[in-house]
């Protein structure tokens, strides 16, 4: 009995490590489970920082041709949400996106890559800046894996074309959710 009870336990080990599989992922040094002032837009009476988050993602989908990344707030008093930062044709080979990579003015975006307009009507990120009072707002950060290398937009794409050609193209997508209010 003790023998096939061995052999039982050492096949369950054996299959689940065979048959694991590994999930895209999605990680920020920089982001806890809250915004901070660091992440805080500057401007439309906010005063914060303005720094993208750093972020590092893990485990992509086998034909992965290159990647986007958004930041939305479903929360914004718009009817349709708020767009906080569009990316996209990042390389395949990049996995990592370094804190105030947002800035367009500093180019520490990949090269090749495409940060288009916001809901702030400027290009790179444009941080949070939910309404006084308001409450938590919820800021949810996606990386998309595409199965195209380049999509055929400019840095003057609108959010909601981009959000479509993402739609199209997404093999697999991995988020992160901070909450800020002010």
């Amino acid at each position: 009995m003790k023998l096939a009870n061995l052999l039982l336990a050492v096949s369950v080990i054996f299959s689940t490590t065979l048959f694991a599989q590994r999930t895209f992922t999605l990680s920020s040094k920089d982001l806890g489970g809250q915004g901070t002032k660091a992440l805080e837009f500057n401007g439309f009476g906010c005063s914060g920082e303005n720094q993208s988050p750093q972020l590092l993602w893990k485990n992509a989908p086998e034909g992965t041709k290159s990647f986007a990344i958004t930041m939305y707030d479903p929360d914004a008093p718009t009817g349709s949400g708020f767009w906080h930062w569009i990316a996209f044709n990042i390389p395949s080979n990049v996995n990592e996106i370094v804190t105030n990579a947002g800035n367009v003015s500093l180019n520490l975006f990949p090269k090749g890559a495409i940060q288009s307009v916001t809901d702030y009507g400027i290009k790179g990120f444009g941080g949070p800046c939910p309404p006084e009072g308001h409450g938590f707002h919820e800021y949810i950060i996606t990386v998309y894996a595409l199965k195209t290398d380049k999509l055929e937009l400019t840095e003057n794409t609108n959010p909601a074309i981009v959000g479509f050609n993402l739609w199209n193209n997404t093999l697999a997508k991995a988020s992160i959710v901070a909450y800020y209010k002010r």
